[in-house]
């Protein structure tokens, strides 16, 4: 039987084998965390899965003692092991660990030997991300599980080929891995750019300017219900922080309430257009402007701000969302745990601003005008990441199918350019 990887022919001299057949493999685990002596002083290095990057692994945020490493399933991977996140928001993440180190048990280990170049079996099972995460199960904690990736099928050639593979894939990599950081450093530097720009709009206090508390230029600050809701299929629609992101509301991600719920909720507040929501915990500080005329009603992580007619709402919005206002905030959030912006806070924050409503407008213009610039290049940017993604999964496919040239690291490189 002629043997195939994705549909394709394998090239001769090749094998196809589950990795369990070929590798050993193993999952860590995690010591008591109500035994101190299993962690504190602890000096073996032990990888949580979130550590677990797309590269190279060269050090642990975590640690556990000896006591620990014996009192537990975890164990220690040697030098070369490569690992596999197996839950979460991070399964399928793939690196090579490049230290003796112990993981916990959201974490596959795939053991060195002697008829793999490591570095081989990293990219095989890079080019198999996809296809891990799709064999996840769960939802709130997708799983992929270690049977799953012992199951895993990988195309295995003679070692002198692997040495060859890895070399080219190294060099292209390489370059597209920098072209990707230069690109996310353009992203970067847009973002501070702007933020620059809004340090500057909103630390002025000269001739024509005012500064004063939130509560002084605000006919109403409070906030939504403090009572848990009970949520129906359809009605009217209930807000939450997490429906606020930087200057948009998300309308889409909503959920519903009753209408008894609703006339008992607009009692303490009934939000309209030109409102201001601002999240009062989760994204904290982030604010958006009522952008329909809908009657809607808002949870307590919500913080509802209503300007006097000194201020445009979209002059305080952009106040709100900048770094200046976001320093404030900062220093003012309460609690352990998920830190809170209380009204009492958020009522003494200072914002400057021009007596003159006509110059409000002209800078609300120039603000937006150069938030829609930068989104233009932030698109642009993330286009390109996307593409360049692309471009890795491009070349690993050909990798594994025998289609590798040692010119495909000039091809990226003119790709890169192009």
């Amino acid at each position: 039987m002629e043997l195939t990887v994705d549909s394709r022919h394998l090239t001769v001299g090749w094998e196809i084998k589950t990795i369990g057949e070929v590798c050993k493999t193993g999952a860590g685990g995690t010591p008591l965390k109500s035994k101190k002596e299993y962690y504190e002083g602890g000096q073996i290095p032990w990888l949580l899965s979130g550590e677990v990057a797309q590269g190279e692994i060269f050090k642990s945020e975590n640690f556990i003692t000896q006591a620990g490493l014996e009192n537990s399933s975890a164990k220690i991977f040697p030098v070369n092991t490569v690992l596999v996140a197996m839950y979460g928001a991070t399964a399928g993440q793939v690196g090579i660990l490049r230290f003796e180190a112990a993981t916990n048990q959201a974490v596959c280990g795939i053991l060195p030997n002697e008829r793999f170049v490591p570095e081989f079996i990293y990219y095989v099972l890079l080019s198999k991300k996809a296809e891990l995460i799709s064999k996840a199960v769960g939802n709130a904690q997708p799983n992929i599980s270690q049977i799953k990736i012992k199951n895993t099928q990988i195309p295995i050639p003679p070692l002198p080929e692997q040495r060859r593979i890895v070399a080219i894939l190294d060099e292209a990599f390489e370059g597209i891995d920098r072209a990707i950081a230069n690109t996310e450093k353009n992203i970067t530097n847009s973002r501070e750019l702007f933020e620059s720009y809004l340090k500057a709009i909103f630390t002025q206090n000269g001739e024509g300017w005012s500064q004063n508390k939130l509560s002084e230029v605000c006919e109403k600050i409070t906030d939504g219900t403090h009572q848990t809701p009970k949520y129906f299929e359809t009605g009217f629609v209930f807000l939450s922080s997490r429906n606020v992101t930087s200057g948009t509301i998300d309308w889409e991600k909503v959920k519903y309430i009753d209408e008894t719920q609703h006339v008992a909720m607009q009692k303490r507040v009934s939000p309209r257009p030109n409102d201001i929501l601002l999240a009062k915990n989760g994204t904290t500080g982030v604010a958006a402007l009522v952008d329909k005329e809908i009657d809607f009603d808002i949870y307590v992580s919500l913080a509802l701000l209503r300007p006097l007619a000194v201020i445009l709402p979209r002059f305080m919005l952009h106040f709100v969302n900048s770094p200046i206002a976001k320093e404030q905030f900062n220093k003012r959030l309460k609690g352990i745990g998920v830190p809170n912006l209380h009204l009492e806070e958020i009522r003494e924050v200072v914002i400057s601003y021009p007596e003159d409503l006509a110059e409000q407008e002209h800078i609300v213009v120039k603000i937006d005008e150069m938030r829609s610039k930068i989104l233009h290049l932030e698109t642009i940017y993330q286009q390109k990441i996307a593409a360049l993604n692309e471009l890795k999964q491009s070349i690993l496919q050909k990798a594994f199918t025998g289609e590798l040239t040692a010119d495909t690291p000039k091809t990226a490189k003119e790709e890169i350019a192009a």
